[in-house]
């Protein structure tokens, strides 16, 4: 999960900016699960703490009916599962706080214990936060679906513990820099970097739903020769500080 660096890698590289508890990364989530299985291109997390330090938030009514026709048309657009536990459960807990450290810090801590964790604790963390309204900033509930995803309870619990604090907003401002430099507006922001060293946003839009489409259309664009991908309207995104559409 380093800073983009075309040239660390013989293939192509996805690179993936976006935060645990962004809507619309939810919805990417089947995308990046897809450009997993294309042969020779390496996918790279890069956490841009949505929600952290004064930007974290405290669930209220407001925001809920603020989330709700965002998680509705996200449904509507991919078929991601958004389940009662989070709309009449999470969304309805005022002692709940949305906070994109922990879930970062678990995502960090997962990759340093094994290859490719970090995009198995992603997936996890979204579909505990969506679909089971489990509260991702706990760490109680991190450390379990570490279990569940076959860490070793004290390793993850230990590399958790190491990775907390300093590291985690290390890599938070890493990221934060690599959107800026990317010209990224929000999140997700995906960059592909190519065997020949160059390297261009991807926007996603068209491809929400289509995760088929988008895995055949990545092995073309990750090509040493391929042109540049090409740019669409977006339809949705997270902002540095919040979710929009």
């Amino acid at each position: 999960m380093a800073a983009m660096n075309p040239g660390s890698h013989d293939g192509a590289t996805l690179h993936c900016i976006f935060d645990p508890l962004c809507g619309w990364c939810y919805a990417a989530a089947p995308l990046v699960e897809a450009a997993r299985e294309v042969p020779g291109l390496r996918v790279e997390l890069h956490g841009g703490g949505m929600m952290t330090g004064a930007n974290r938030r405290a669930i209220t009514p407001q925001w809920r009916d603020y989330v709700l026709p965002h998680d509705r048309r996200i449904a509507e657009l991919t078929g991601q599962p958004f389940g009662e536990a989070y709309f009449e459960g999470l969304l309805r807990d005022g002692t709940a706080v949305m906070d994109s450290e922990p879930p970062t810090t678990a995502i960090l801590a997962a990759e340093s214990l094994r290859a490719g964790g970090a995009l198995d604790m992603a997936h996890r963390v979204q579909r505990a936060h969506y679909a089971e309204g489990r509260r991702i900033a706990d760490a109680e509930v991190l450390q379990a679906l570490a279990v569940e995803l076959g860490f070793d309870g004290e390793d993850f619990a230990a590399a958790f513990e190491r990775l907390s604090g300093e590291a985690t907003a290390r890599h938070i401002e890493a990221s934060r820099a690599l959107l800026r430099r990317v010209g990224g507006q929000g999140f997700p922001t995906f960059v592909l970097a190519r065997p020949d060293g160059g390297a261009s946003r991807v926007d996603i839009g068209p491809w929400l739903g289509r995760p088929d489409a988008w895995k055949a259309q990545l092995a073309s664009f990750a090509a040493p020769s391929a042109p540049s991908a090409p740019g669409h309207p977006t339809l949705g995104s997270c902002g540095p500080d919040g979710c929009a559409i």
